[in-house]
């Protein structure tokens, strides 16, 4: 009998051992929900382009929610249904929704970040969901305030489409930790109008421009301006990560690598799977 059970236990033994030295499972693929469409952006190319950049970077899929509706009251089906974001893990907010000033239907956009889920924000989300006056800096808790909040950041408008020369101002952010300062194509540079508490600058865009007038004997008279914003951050709407950026207008700009990477991280540490070098925690990086 005993000489029966021993090739019984071995097998035993061995698979034991495998069991414990087998690595683990990678884990499940971040859900993100991109929402696309609205005014003056080519949301057609730069939803696949996100999509496409953002898998191949991390351990997510992207799904999407897109209207090709270049108004600025994209009926986006998100609006009157403040679960739209069950299931996701983070949700990519990239419409151009300008005249969306409904408080109801902004509360239900915000809902699933009130309850948790992180955000990313990009170029011209920051231009949505406006309600009230909100050219003049907005005070905390008023109504017109509530997409700022959400966002750590106010802005209003923006300047001609000249190059961004983008600096990193915060260094030690996993976000930006070695990453290098560049300067892109022709794009829009937003203002400023404040940044709120909870929001930390991770990198000003500066453009330099010529701008021509008429002096009182009506020659032309040339002038070099520059305006200087915070251009990335991120906020804490609560206890919950945002992360956004005011660049991203044009496809180019898009598709470039390193914003791309840019995008990768401030999303990988929203959902707090960016560790302190910058890079993927275990699992969450690209799949080759």
């Amino acid at each position: 009998m005993l000489k029966n059970c021993r090739p019984a236990a071995a097998l035993l033994t061995i698979l034991a051992v495998t069991a414990v030295s087998s690595p683990a499972a990678d884990p499940a693929p971040l859900k993100a929900l991109l929402i696309t469409g609205g005014c003056c952006h080519d949301y057609a190319k730069q939803k696949d382009a996100l999509k496409k950049g953002l898998e191949a970077r991390a351990n997510v899929v992207v799904d999407q929610i897109h209207v090709a509706d270049s108004s600025t009251k994209p009926a986006l089906p998100i609006y009157g249904n403040p679960d739209y974001a069950k299931g996701y893990d983070i949700v990519i907010h990239d419409e151009c929704a300008a005249d969306i000033k409904d408080k109801a239907v902004i509360e239900g956009v915000l809902k699933p970040h009130r309850d948790g889920i992180p955000g990313v924000n990009l170029h011209c989300a920051m231009h949505s969901y406006r309600s009230g006056n909100y050219g003049a800096p907005v005070k905390p808790g008023a109504d017109n305030a509530i997409w700022f909040e959400y966002l750590g950041l106010q802005s209003t408008g923006h300047g001609p489409q000249v190059p961004v020369a983008i600096t990193f101002v915060d260094q030690t952010s996993p976000i930006t930790k070695g990453l290098e300062n560049w300067t892109t194509i022709n794009e829009e540079l937003y203002n400023n109008i404040q940044v709120l508490p909870t929001a930390t600058p991770l990198a000003r865009g500066k453009q330099v421009f010529k701008q021509v007038k008429k002096d009182a004997e009506g020659k032309e008279v040339v002038t070099e301006r520059s305006t200087e914003t915070v251009v990335i951050w991120n906020n804490l709407y609560g206890k919950t990560r945002v992360f956004s950026t005011t660049v991203g207008h044009n496809t180019k700009t898009v598709e470039d690598a390193r914003y791309l990477d840019l995008v990768t991280r401030g999303l990988l540490w929203a959902c707090d799977k960016l560790d302190d070098s910058g890079k993927p925690k275990a699992g969450y990086g690209p799949k080759n």
